[in-house]
């Protein structure tokens, strides 16, 4: 689904994230591996890279494209940095490194932005940081009504519908304009931001067996089978609503280009299952490119230098694809 990143018209930026997590080696890694091949520049204090690294500090993101080291948009912040412990007098530097970055994929100065990962309760802490996450604050820069949250590898594209709640408040939250929206915002995305002309798309139910024609729970035909009718009506190739458990195998997957779940997990554990390292988070429905790795600070390992750096390659090389895409 992925395939190979494409020549874009100029280069990504990559917001720092939290200085103390594994995002600066990462960075790092990540220009190793893919060097001009796809280029990048960093947003970030370059005191937060990892030690005897070569940079190129860069005064603009045209600079970025040839550097022979990794280019550094300079974002000064408080310079003491312990690996593994995040330091509040940063949050407000992550913070606007973010926006940025959104500034700069705005004016097309960037062709995209990919994310590190933040530590929220960090920013919160820092900065009084009132955004669930990422997704939410760059909604609000963009002034985006609402956006949608995809897990995209190879192997599968998945949406939740709804994201970061209990199980028990999924089906309150779980409305026919939530439902429809997401949907409309999904089919839109594949066409824009994947280039696929007729996207099909899969609808889980909520329910196990997808309701068993009421007998599990009424969701299905109460509320998801009335929005996907509509839908169908305006064009849309839908299926559904399916049972979540028989809809991830192999076979299964070959009949659509994205499954659309009701809940994180019904989303998240398939796709992390088939394909844990490449997945990548991608935000759609905004005026640019926005992707991210599939993980997070991992404080725990911060600063020894065996983070694995594929989801940050891969979320690179889908930013560059989906900006290809774009312009297209």
């Amino acid at each position: 689904m992925t395939g190979s990143a494409q020549a874009i018209s100029a280069p990504i930026a990559l917001s720092c994230g939290e200085p103390a997590g594994i995002g600066p080696e990462l960075a790092q890694k990540a220009w190793e591996a893919l060097g001009t091949s796809l280029p990048f520049f960093w947003i970030g204090d370059p005191a937060h890279l990892p030690a005897g690294f070569p940079v190129t500090v860069i005064e603009r993101p045209d600079q970025a494209v040839g550097a022979s080291s990794l280019p550094v948009l300079p974002h000064p912040m408080p310079s003491m940095l312990t690996a593994g412990v995040p330091n509040p007098a940063h949050a407000q530097g992550v913070i606007d490194a973010i926006a940025r970055g959104v500034d700069l994929a705005m004016s097309g100065a960037a062709s995209a932005l990919c994310t590190a990962p933040i530590h929220k309760k960090a920013l919160q802490d820092g900065a009084g940081f009132t955004y669930p996450g990422h997704t939410e604050y760059l909604a609000a820069l963009t002034g985006t009504r609402r956006v949608v949250m995809m897990l995209a590898s190879d192997q599968l594209r998945v949406v939740p519908t709804t994201i970061h709640l209990p199980l028990r408040d999924v089906p309150a939250a779980l409305t026919p304009d939530l439902l429809a929206d997401t949907i409309r915002i999904t089919h839109a995305g594949l066409i824009r931001d994947f280039g696929l002309g007729t996207p099909r798309i899969a609808i889980a139910g909520l329910n196990p067996h997808a309701g068993e024609g009421g007998k599990m729970g009424h969701e299905e035909l109460d509320l998801i089978a009335p929005v996907l009718e509509a839908l169908r009506s305006e064009g849309l190739d839908l299926i559904g609503p399916m049972p979540a458990d028989t809809m991830f195998h192999a076979a299964a997957r070959a009949g659509y280009d994205a499954a659309i779940c009701m809940y994180h997990d019904q989303a998240l554990i398939p796709i992390k299952t088939l394909d844990f390292d490449r997945g990548v988070n991608v935000t759609l429905g905004m005026p640019i490119v926005r992707t991210s790795p599939d993980h997070g600070t991992a404080f725990d390992i911060a600063g020894r230098g065996i983070a694995n750096p594929t989801s940050l390659i891969e979320a690179l090389k889908m930013a560059a694809r989906m900006a290809a895409a774009r312009a297209g």
